[in-house]
C-alpha cells in the first residue's frame, strides 16, 4: 500500500487561496503564483489588497502505513 504525499499551502489573509505541491519548494512556488493572480484580480476590481506579515509552516511528520481513503 502506498500513499501520495506532498505539501498543502494556504494564505492567511486570503483563506480561499489553497494550493498543493509535491515538495515544499513547489508548494511555495504555487502559493507565489496564486498570490500574484489574487493581487492582479483585486487590482482589476479596485479592491484593497489585504496586508499581513504572518508566516505559518507546519512541520511534516512521517507516519508509516497510514493512508486516507480517496
Amino acid at each position: 500500500m502506498s500513499c501520495d504525499s506532498g505539501y498543502m499551502g494556504q494564505v492567511i489573509e486570503w483563506p480561499e487561496v489553497v494550493t498543493e505541491g509535491w515538495d515544499i519548494e513547489e508548494c511555495r512556488a504555487m502559493l507565489r503564483d496564486a498570490l500574484q493572480e489574487m493581487v492582479l484580480a483585486y487590482h482589476q476590481q479596485n479592491q484593497e489588497i489585504p496586508l499581513g506579515n504572518s508566516l505559518i509552516e507546519q512541520v511534516p511528520v512521517k507516519i508509516e502505513n497510514v493512508c486516507q481513503a480517496a
